[in-house]
């Protein structure tokens, strides 16, 4: 990743105001890109966005991806360089309770974005990452990563409106933007599909580390559901530095970058629910304590890997932090909220380790 490349670039980023969407913020900023945040407002009290000051850092615009018009208008008046897709439904237990708007917020919001960017006028070359998840893929339990090219699908509302989007932006992708006819429209359309993002400012509910945090921090006992299920856990600075190289990829020749990207950790990195608890336990936050929940529980899958082989040989990125070193993230960011730290700080301490660490691999 070129920090240098960033410098003045002109940046929307929707769900700026979410975890990853703050996170990502706060990134751009402190590379010197002029970013903008389409987004509704935040809605935890304690919500990153506000702890780090990114509403300080950035030029926000309230206003929901489901609201064509208006997001169509932040995108011909900015007229950026780069968008980040990042606005979601995001949670899979939420999108059996409302179903309808988690397809209009993933899939339609969407489609209401590629509609914008068709568009718009003015600018030659545009970047966009159109955020989705590793879920898109249809869920066999395979002990081994799916790839880019695997069969679409989800079994829940979230994860089959995440693939519906997919879909939607692999045919506009084909039908306006394909690859032969870069020079004249100039937009390099990628999607990536990221594992289980962890990381500290997440508080979203019916989450392991969220829910993990929440019952430290108030002494209570931890409920968790499926204890054995594996997934591809990473921290958030892990798939963040994924898009960022695609990003810049994409800008300067996205014809050759317009696809579909996975960005998961090495498979010695993928672990099951239970070990996640027990290393937050052992690695900061011992008073956690945890029962299993034998309710009846929605489907998920049991086992959930991405392989990241096409990112490793085309983008050259891989992953950085080992599980064991998010999981040392999280519970300083959680010491650090806890006895009321300056989270800003501590945020750009961490991404500049993190880059540190990236600089010398």
């Amino acid at each position: 990743m070129n920090k240098a490349f960033w410098k003045n670039k002109k940046v929307v980023v929707t769900g700026h105001t979410g975890f990853k969407g703050a996170w990502l913020s706060l990134w751009l900023h402190e590379m010197g890109a002029r970013v903008v945040g389409y987004a509704l407002p935040a809605d935890h009290p304690d919500a990153l966005f506000r702890l780090a000051q990114v509403d300080q850092m950035v030029h926000s615009i309230m206003g929901d991806v489901r609201d064509y018009n208006r997001l169509y208008t932040v995108i011909r008046d900015e007229d950026p360089d780069i968008v980040f897709h990042m606005a979601a439904q995001p949670l899979v237990k939420e999108s059996y309770l409302h179903p309808r708007t988690t397809y209009d917020v993933n899939l339609m919001g969407s489609v209401h974005l590629l509609e914008a960017i068709r568009l718009r006028s003015g600018r030659k070359n545009l970047a966009v990452v159109m955020v989705t998840t590793d879920k898109t893929y249809v869920n066999h339990d395979w002990l081994w990563g799916y790839r880019e090219d695997d069969r679409l699908g989800g079994y829940d509302p979230y994860s089959s409106s995440k693939a519906c989007s997919e879909l939607a932006i692999s045919s506009y992708r084909d039908s306006f933007f394909p690859a032969s006819h870069y020079v004249k429209h100039g937009v390099g359309l990628a999607s990536a599909r990221a594992g289980n993002v962890i990381g500290g400012g997440d508080w979203a509910a019916n989450r392991l580390v969220p829910d993990s945090i929440r019952a430290y921090l108030k002494q209570e006992t931890l409920w968790i559901r499926h204890p054995e299920a594996i997934r591809p856990w990473q921290h958030v600075l892990e798939p963040l530095a994924g898009y960022l190289q695609l990003a810049e990829r994409l800008y300067i020749d996205g014809a050759a970058y317009a696809s579909a990207w996975n960005f998961g950790p090495e498979d010695r990195d993928c672990a099951t629910v239970r070990q996640i608890v027990e290393m937050l336990k052992k690695r900061g936050m011992h008073t956690l304590s945890y029962r299993l929940d034998h309710a009846e529980q929605p489907h998920e899958a049991r086992t959930l890997k991405l392989d990241c082989s096409k990112a490793k040989t085309v983008l050259g990125w891989r992953p950085r932090w080992s599980v064991s070193e998010a999981i040392d993230s999280i519970v300083a960011w959680t010491k650090a909220y806890e006895h009321r730290q300056d989270i800003k700080q501590l945020c750009l301490e961490q991404i500049q380790s993190y880059q540190h660490v990236q600089d010398q691999l």
